[in-house]
């Protein structure tokens, strides 16, 4: 093989320490600086969309800085300030796009110049701080904003700022007037913001009392899906458990100690084995972890999969897991995307899968903020340096990266590629200088066969869906590596309350009907009478007594009607009216999932043994690494 070497890594990496950047990790792989990634393709597409007709849009001193000015905040009154901080401190180091910049200095001179000498920075007055339902929650996510700032951008002033209202915290929790049932209070982040700011300054004392009073390192709680009722404990509400989950991470990354993950691994195994995971790569209804798989209604909290996303992200430089890669993929291009809507302006609190969706009114609040801040971290997610010293490729996207790798190289990278519409990813690798590294690639498990060919001559060995496949060899400047992974169409068994139905899915993407889009076509699908609720019935009873011809499934063909470069599938059916003993009379036409007039994602079909499992819920397989060179 003139020198070249396959080697097939299964779901689970080498964990041998390397080194990068002066550091060394004992995890399998490590993030790549995103002010060295430039993201092109769909997910540059959507972070640019964010930045430009969201991000630098929003009213911010009418709807985010006046409260913190006149702090007359009231009761269950929620601003997500440091949340909006937070994404734009992303945004603006990731992209150094000029207004971007400019606004994450004016949002944070401006919150600055409210902090009372006493440390506080909030919206709320005297005597409703701290244990007021929400106020604790925007202080953790203020600190978060802040110590984000000062490591980005080295702004001591934000440091400082952060230190006094910590201190602030520490000093008055115990005495703070609590004027709700307490399981009400929101502390969301708190246990983050205090570790990250404990590491930012070398003051353990922040993570020490965190840590202490949440009692952190033992928290074992098993997930409550009812939780007799009670709406905010973190032991059913999905944002909430998958935040403590992030937090233990946290400790996790400092001092490895494998108890801090069993929580983490209690949710990947409750959505992968227990049937938590909706098909768009989401999870819970009600901001409540479920796994009846309801479809209809307040599914998907977008704060629920931007964790999601985040813990998927950690887990995968923890455990080496391509497991972890396949969710991160699967989430962001259906349930994320489609929770913005196509001009980029709004933005969704929940995303149905079926029936109709809404988006929500405000640029406040928790969704939005989370939202951005999932958005603006995925060039983080795209690259990783990895254990055996060289790179591994998670998310195919048109982007380049610079990746400091051991030995004090770098390597640049460039992927050439229309994913996810096509399967075809072209990777130019130009090392800093002639070197033996390996080159991994995930291999999504949605992919039956793959292969890869290095300057032209392709290995003998097939890629296998759920591996990691390295290449290791002498790399120079301008070596090509071509992946081809086929993108077939198929239909996915649906589990639980969707048993006996199948969602259509090509590559990484989910397929949903538009009645909006058909009823010119075909009048049915429209509805009758002005009430919307008579409207959304007589269309549900046109759906439900619609009959799909599966054998008719086309290839995708071009449709920009959502974005720029979109799909759409069509496929032949009999309507309510038609005549089943002749040839299908309609024909529909099933849009992406981020389609926001998409009604219907599940279909029923006559055969119960047509379609495949869902591949991210067939267990979490744990494979030793193969070697086959």
């Amino acid at each position: 093989m003139n020198g070249l070497r396959f080697v097939v890594i299964a779901t689970i990496a080498a964990t041998s320490a390397f080194a990068a950047d002066g550091e060394s990790s004992s995890f399998p792989f490590a993030a790549v600086d995103p002010a060295h990634v430039n993201v092109g393709g769909e997910i540059g597409r959507r972070i640019d969309l964010t930045i430009q007709k969201n991000l630098l849009v929003i009213d911010v001193e009418n709807q985010f800085l006046a409260p913190f000015r006149t702090k007359q905040s009231k009761l269950f009154d929620y601003i997500g300030m440091g949340k909006l901080i937070d994404a734009a401190v992303n945004f603006a180091y990731n992209t150094r796009d000029p207004k971007a910049v400019a606004l994450k200095d004016h949002l944070v001179t401006e919150l600055l110049a409210t902090q009372l000498d006493d440390g506080y920075i909030g919206s709320f007055p005297e005597g409703a701080r701290i244990r007021d339902v929400f106020d604790e929650h925007e202080i953790a996510y203020n600190i978060h904003a802040l110590v984000n700032n000062y490591r980005r951008f080295h702004d001591q002033r934000s440091l400082d700022a952060a230190r006094k209202l910590a201190d602030y915290l520490m000093t008055n929790f115990k005495s703070a007037t609590v004027g709700v049932d307490p399981q009400l209070v929101c502390k969301i982040d708190i246990e983050r913001a205090m570790i990250a700011l404990s590491e930012a300054c070398g003051d353990a004392r922040y993570r020490d009392y965190i840590v202490e009073r949440v009692g952190l390192r033992d928290w074992k709680s098993p997930i409550d899906e009812v939780n007799n009722g009670k709406y905010s404990s973190a032991d059913g509400h999905a944002y909430m458990f998958m935040n403590m989950c992030m937090a233990q991470a946290d400790l996790y990354r400092e001092h490895p100690d494998a108890s801090l993950l069993t929580q983490s691994h209690r949710v990947i195994d409750y959505l992968t084995k227990d049937d938590g995971l909706m098909i768009t790569g989401t999870c819970g209804l009600t901001e409540r972890f479920r796994n009846n798989q309801e479809t209809v209604g307040d599914v998907g909290e977008s704060c629920a999969t931007a964790y999601l996303i985040r813990l998927a992200h950690n887990l995968l430089q923890f455990e080496g897991n391509s497991l972890y890669g396949d969710l991160m993929e699967r989430t962001i291009y259906n349930a994320l995307f489609a929770a913005q809507s196509p001009d980029g302006r709004s933005l969704r609190y929940y995303t149905a899968i079926d029936g109709p969706r809404k988006y929500y009114p405000n640029d406040t609040y928790c969704c939005p903020g989370n939202w951005r801040r999932i958005v603006a971290e995925l060039p983080e997610m795209i690259y990783y340096r990895s254990a055996g010293g060289g790179v591994l490729i998670n998310l195919y996207a048109a982007s380049t990266a610079e990746v400091p790798i051991a030995g004090g190289l770098t390597v640049k990278l460039r992927q050439e590629t229309g994913y996810p519409n096509s399967g075809k990813v072209v990777i130019v690798v130009e090392p800093s200088q002639s070197a033996e590294f390996p080159v991994t690639l995930r291999i999504p498990r949605w992919c039956e066969s793959a292969t890869v060919a290095v300057n032209g001559q392709t290995a003998s060995e097939l890629a296998k869906p759920g591996d990691w496949y390295s290449v290791k060899r002498t790399w120079k400047s301008g070596d090509v590596v071509t992946l081809e992974m086929p993108m077939k169409t198929r239909l996915v068994r649906g589990r639980k309350l969707q048993a006996g139905k199948v969602a259509v899915m090509r590559g990484p993407l989910v397929f949903c009907f538009s009645p909006a889009r058909q009823a010119a076509r075909y009048p049915v699908y429209a509805g009758h009478g002005a009430d919307p609720a008579e409207v959304q019935r007589s269309v549900a009873e046109a759906i439900g007594q619609t009959k799909i011809d599966w054998a008719t499934l086309s290839e995708p063909v071009p449709d920009a009607t959502i974005r720029p470069d979109g799909l759409a599938l069509e496929v032949r059916g009999w309507g309510p009216a038609s005549d089943r003993s002749k040839p299908a009379d309609l024909k529909l036409v099933f849009s992406e999932f981020i389609d926001p007039t998409g009604e219907q994602t599940y279909w029923p079909i006559e055969d119960p043994k047509a379609g495949v499992d869902d591949e991210l819920c067939m267990g979490n397989v744990v494979e030793k690494a193969v070697d086959s060179k």
